[in-house]
């Protein structure tokens, strides 16, 4: 067994960003069901009020049937211009306590509080301090989960959510992993969780009692992650710069297309974006991805991983055709999509850490 300090993380998460800036700035729709984004046939929610959420109404559902949930729902156009700049004000905050912030998000973050510029011992003491200091040079409220690791402070940040928190000490970690749901577990998605489920999955507990062999054979390379995470065992460290993994872009039409002419258009104009951003982030990649969503709304993605780097629009939207005629198309489609990964800033990035078993030292949470 190797010993390593224990950490004192803390996950901090703004409540219904997008759609609280929106409230801030416009006292009209304090208290009333609005959602951020596009409210045409089209349009898709990026992000609903608490108001909103008691309907049903969640990022990344259309806007035709968060419109029939909720009837009165409010559509407002995003202002990412906004949100970037009280993040960057909520960040600079962060900063007051410790270096080692990791952005998730515009309106999440992991910050390492073990050692920090305030002396403070204790990481729940802290978390509160930022809270109450968000709220005030912001007017924006926001939750916090505070723990050992990042998987369970990123868990706990949801428990006592709107504008609260949650601390699991050292001593309290197995208990608060084996009662949580399963579907509440960061990584475990909708399909993931009906899958549990039928192998009898629905707690912590009970995933604690699957063996690694069982979980690598049901869930791949996922099962060790959830092997050790239910144990509380999660050592990534919070990293000041994210590596980017991938850089794409897409579009949704405001109406189905079928012919390939209008999709090769439409891939150009993707290509365009995509040279665009490479050009700022200063970044090259190798492997190109086409996404397409057809008119069911299934989804398919395509790639293909080239010999070199590449950053130019011709490069990028060459591999996209290729990509594109590799099928033949089932539906028309209603999204296109293109993205680059396997990037050249991969190289950089360190070693995925061995796993190991932290020794529970005594500190205050």
């Amino acid at each position: 067994m190797k010993e390593t300090r224990q950490r004192k993380i803390i996950h901090v998460d703004m409540d219904a960003f997008y759609a609280s800036v929106e409230q801030l700035d416009n006292p009209d729709l304090i208290g009333k069901p609005i959602a951020v984004g596009g409210s045409s046939q089209r349009g898709v929610v990026a992000a609903a009020s608490y108001e909103a959420r008691k309907f049903g109404v969640k990022s990344a559902m259309s806007s035709v049937l968060a419109k029939r949930n909720c009837p009165n729902l409010i559509f407002v156009k995003p202002r990412f211009d906004r949100y970037r700049e009280l993040s960057q004000r909520i960040r600079n905050i962060f900063f007051e306590y410790t270096d080692l912030v990791e952005p998730l998000s515009l309106d999440e973050a992991y910050l390492d509080v073990t050692e920090n510029k305030k002396g403070n011992p204790s990481a729940s003491l802290i978390a509160r301090e930022i809270r109450e200091k968000i709220k005030e040079r912001t007017g924006l409220n926001a939750s916090a989960g505070i723990s050992i690791n990042k998987f369970i402070a990123k868990v706990a940040s949801d428990v006592n959510k709107p504008n609260g928190q949650k601390t699991v000490p050292p001593e309290e970690v197995q208990a608060f992993l084996e009662e949580m749901e399963i579907r509440k577990f960061y990584g475990v998605g909708k399909v993931t969780a009906d899958k549990m489920y039928r192998l009898g999955i629905f707690t912590g507990r009970d995933l604690k009692t699957k063996s690694l062999e069982f979980l690598n054979e049901n869930f791949g390379k996922s099962g060790e992650y959830y092997f050790y995470v239910v144990r509380g065992i999660h050592n990534s460290e919070v990293k000041p710069s994210r590596i980017r993994k991938s850089l794409g872009a897409e579009r949704t039409f405001e109406e189905n297309i079928s012919s390939e002419i209008f999709m090769l258009e439409r891939l150009q104009n993707i290509s365009e974006e995509i040279e665009r951003r490479l050009a700022k982030s200063k970044v090259a990649g190798k492997t190109v991805t086409l996404k397409i969503k057809y008119s069911d709304f299934t989804l398919q993605t395509r790639s293909k991983t080239l010999p070199n780097y590449v950053s130019s629009k011709e490069h990028i939207l060459e591999t996209a055709k290729e990509l594109l005629y590799q099928e033949k198309m089932k539906e028309s489609v209603r999204l296109l999509g293109i993205s680059l990964s396997n990037l050249n800033t991969d190289k950089d990035e360190e070693k995925e850490e061995e796993k190991v078993i932290a020794v529970q030292l005594k500190f205050d949470f």
